[in-house]
């Protein structure tokens, strides 16, 4: 099974080659890399949740980059990494908002028939699938948590 997002990210890249872009390119082959270095340690091919996974997380480290050269007066390698977020966003799927997870929490919940906070694994490992690469794993916790009562 081939992933779109990773067949899109493969074009990208052989465009910005033609077009002589080099900083797309190095960007866009880390990713790549990261994307391959995942999927063949796990031993499957890739999939567009395990790829959006990846480009969360890259998004992530990027996002906390710019905080920390801006910080250190760095506005030049935070504008390097600020121009590979709005590249690597291209492949993130739409994140779901939080009434979206909230009703799946919801659901999950009756689901599982969990009762309360000492479920939260049980509904969290049902969960974490469903919501891959479309939420941050931090904010479904703490909606299962408020829901969980706890």
């Amino acid at each position: 099974m081939s992933s779109p997002l990773l067949d899109k990210l493969l074009i990208d890249i052989k465009t910005a080659m033609k077009a002589h872009d080099s900083e797309t390119v190095g960007a866009l082959r880390v990713l790549h890399a990261q994307v391959k270095d995942a999927t063949t340690n796990a031993g499957k091919e890739p999939t567009d949740g395990d790829v959006a996974a990846i480009v969360a997380k890259a998004l992530k480290q990027r996002a906390e980059s710019v905080e920390q050269f801006r910080t250190a007066g760095r506005n030049d390698l935070a504008d390097k990494e600020q121009k590979e977020i709005e590249l690597f966003r291209k492949y993130q799927p739409q994140q779901m908002d939080r009434s979206e997870i909230e009703a799946l929490v919801r659901k999950v919940i009756e689901e599982t028939g969990a009762q309360g906070k000492k479920d939260m694994g049980k509904v969290m490992q049902a969960l974490m699938p469903l919501v891959k690469g479309k939420s941050d794993g931090k904010i479904v916790s703490e909606i299962v948590q408020a829901q969980l009562g706890g």
